[in-house]
């Protein structure tokens, strides 16, 4: 991968030995610490087109999650590695290396859903949290949402017989997953070097198989932990932002809300006009309420 464009200039380069392995994450700027995490079929570079910006007012962390990337793919069965309670282990351990205990945090799709279960489990350790395209429990509200919801439902499915229809065209499936996300539903919103990053850590088997695990901890430990918590009234105690693209949620704001005003004290939220992937589909509309929030 050392061809691979270099997408965040200035920004230090750190290999830091977590539960999950080696995790990979970048970090630059001066300011009250800030970690961001990326979603499915993507990495750290997702937030190339922001991450720089936000620097110039934070001291910022971009990081691979576990099984993305240039982060370590732990072996996992039935999605034990990958939940998402687990991949907070590997947040604390980053963000303490870099001298952290306290941090707001962002997170797109996975990342959010690693961000949501650190809300619950690590309130303490948070300042703010910022939920990007997601609904709670994995629920679907809107066309969009619910083709992510079925390729969720398909990755899900127990080995191997995702990773064999992935692997029989693992750049097609992730360039059709993309573009599908976006409000255009094609790859044009996309920053060409940042497709070249999703795809070199895309094809391989392990990856493969990583990406599986994670949805299948999604319908699996995950699920039970947020229904275990929701019976038991559990709430994201610290201030919370809600952003949604208007093309994947299409009328569903308000419903959408309602469904996260269950799981949070102290609530606000974002429509941006844009399909799923708001931080490189619409940067300036993102950093703008990113940045109003924090």
């Amino acid at each position: 991968m050392s061809d691979l464009a270099d997408l965040f200039p200035g920004f230090a380069s750190h290999w830091i030995d977590a539960p999950a392995g080696s995790v990979f994450a970048r970090s630059s700027g001066s300011g009250p610490p800030l970690l961001l995490l990326h979603g499915f079929g993507e990495t750290h570079v997702a937030w190339a087109r922001i991450a720089p910006l936000l620097a110039e007012r934070f001291f910022v962390v971009a990081m691979d999650l576990r099984g993305y990337g240039w982060s370590s793919a732990p072996p996992s069965e039935k999605g034990e590695a990958y939940a998402k309670r687990a991949q907070g282990d590997d947040v604390i351990v980053v963000m303490e290396q870099l001298g952290h205990v306290r941090f707001s945090l962002v997170g797109h799709d996975r990342g959010a859903r690693v961000g949501f279960r650190f809300a619950l489990d690590h309130p303490g350790r948070l300042e703010k949290l910022a939920l990007l395209d997601i609904a709670p429990l994995e629920e679907s509200i809107g066309d969009a949402d619910l083709r992510r919801l079925g390729r969720a439902r398909l990755l899900s499915q127990p080995a191997p017989k995702p990773e064999q229809l992935i692997g029989l065209d693992p750049k097609g499936f992730l360039e059709d997953a993309l573009a599908s996300g976006t409000k255009s539903a094609t790859l044009d919103a996309f920053d060409p070097r940042a497709l070249a990053h999703y795809r070199a850590a895309f094809d391989e088997p392990s990856r493969i198989h990583a990406f599986c695990e994670d949805f299948r901890a999604g319908a699996g430990p995950d699920r039970e932990l947020d229904l275990a918590d929701r019976a038991a009234g559990k709430k994201i105690i610290v201030p919370t932002l809600a952003l949604w693209g208007a093309a994947s949620f299409s009328g569903h704001g308000a419903p959408l809300l309602a469904q996260w005003r269950e799981w949070a004290n102290d609530l606000r939220g974002v429509e941006i006009d844009s399909g799923h992937y708001l931080a490189e589909e619409a940067p300036e509309a993102t950093l703008a309420a990113l940045d109003a929030f924090l």
